[in-house]
């Protein structure tokens, strides 16, 4: 029997269909919060390994400037860093976050990381997205595994959709999928997509499940005015165009009445070896580009939504001799939305003397970020401790979520 991707990748071939990496989900409401809110959770991957020490620099610590050499920031000069709370400033080329935190609707979790350590991409981003402790497991993702969890409580709204050619891992698993893209040639008529279906429906059941699924999705896009010019992606997933053009796309979907509530979106080209300073400067613009769009585009629901940046791991505290850094350990998360509780740095910090370093090389990591992504689903859809620790984290229950992220 076809799995749900295939089935839905079955049908994207079908349709000719092609578009950004990005998965959507419905998510029900707690029912002691359902009256008042309709929560909203937005997951960025940052696929490469973000530095972390470059996005929110550590000015105050006074080992930071020797330390980072070329690559550090400086609340002077042609191209000031934006200042935070004092000790840690933001990169200049994410004005956007910066008045997002002096609003109260923005934070930084700092020195944070999964639990892996042996700085593999494809391990690392395995372990960042499956939500286990190690790699090796890539059948599931841990915001499906939680979509899937909160199912029981409230059956009708167990509907997830990817948007792309597949949906990343973070959001493959047991909880169903629909399957739409941006449209890159003329839609199929209404008649024939029908017949489609019938022929589909008759021959092969499971994949005209999944162009049921699809149509309805499309449906969903188009509601929220995703046709024509819009829908398609102008420029790459690492590049600041099309990483707006899909916050777009995910704001308008997850805007609509009986839209998503749920979504992940992945973000290429944060791997900085070398020339990190303008290399790094154009992916974070695309990033706080795409928070915007977030903003805009979800309008009324922005109130009730909580964004999260995250990466594998972060990158060396020295520079190297291309201008760049190297695989580290720890880095940031960035935390945005109406309903997220701003204006903080979350930080235990462990110093950036070398007998304070990673192995002597990277930022130490203090924080676990499944704390923090158990924070989130735990404030924003009321998931309890236990679905956190066996079903979204396999075998977490060490690992407490952290509170307070979410604005009461």
């Amino acid at each position: 029997m076809m799995s749900h991707a295939s089935a839905a990748l079955s049908r994207r071939r079908l349709l000719a269909l092609g578009g950004v990496s990005l998965a959507l989900a419905h998510f029900p409401r707690p029912a002691s919060a359902a009256a008042a809110r309709d929560p909203r959770l937005i997951v960025v991957v940052l696929r490469g390994a973000l530095d972390g020490l470059s996005a929110v620099a550590p000015i105050g610590d006074p080992d930071y400037v020797a330390l980072r050499g070329a690559l550090a920031l400086s609340p002077i000069g042609d191209k000031p860093a934006l200042p935070l709370d004092g000790f840690f400033a933001l990169h200049p080329a994410m004005p956007v976050f910066a008045r997002l935190y002096k609003e109260g609707r923005a934070s930084v979790v700092h020195a944070v990381a999964t639990s892996y350590r042996d700085r593999s991409h494809f391990d690392g981003q395995d372990v960042l997205e499956s939500g286990y402790a190690g790699p090796g497991h890539t059948e599931s993702g841990w915001l499906n595994r939680a979509v899937f969890a909160l199912q029981a409580a409230e059956p009708a709204r167990r509907r997830g959709l990817g948007v792309g050619a597949a949906p990343p891992l973070v959001m493959r698993g047991p909880a169903p999928t629909l399957g739409w893209a941006p449209q890159v040639l003329p839609p199929a008529g209404e008649d024939l997509a029908q017949r489609v279906l019938d022929l589909y429906t008759h021959s092969d059941p499971v994949l005209g499940a999944a162009l049921r699924a699809g149509l309805d999705a499309d449906r969903i896009a188009a509601a929220g005015g995703l046709t024509g010019d819009m829908a398609k992606a102008r420029g790459g997933m690492d590049q600041p165009n099309g990483m707006r053009q899909a916050a777009m796309g995910a704001a308008r979907l997850l805007a609509t009445p009986d839209g998503p509530r749920v979504a992940a979106l992945a973000f290429d080209g944060w791997d900085t070896h070398a020339n990190e300073n303008g290399l790094l400067a154009t992916r974070l613009a695309g990033l706080d580009g795409a928070l915007e769009e977030f903003e805009k585009g979800l309008g009324e629901a922005w109130k009730d939504t909580a964004v999260v940046a995250i990466t594998e791991f972060g990158r060396t505290a020295r520079i190297n001799g291309t201008g760049g850094t190297d695989h580290g350990a720890a880095s940031v998360a960035f935390l945005a939305g109406g309903a997220v509780k701003g204006a903080r740095i979350i930080a235990d910090w462990p110093g950036l003397k070398t007998s304070q370093l990673y192995q002597g090389r990277d930022l130490a990591p203090t924080h676990d970020l499944r704390a923090v992504l158990k924070g989130l689903l735990a404030d924003q859809f009321g998931l309890p401790a236990q679905a956190l620790a066996e079903k979204a984290f396999p075998d977490s229950a060490a690992v407490a979520q952290m509170s307070g992220l979410i604005a009461g």
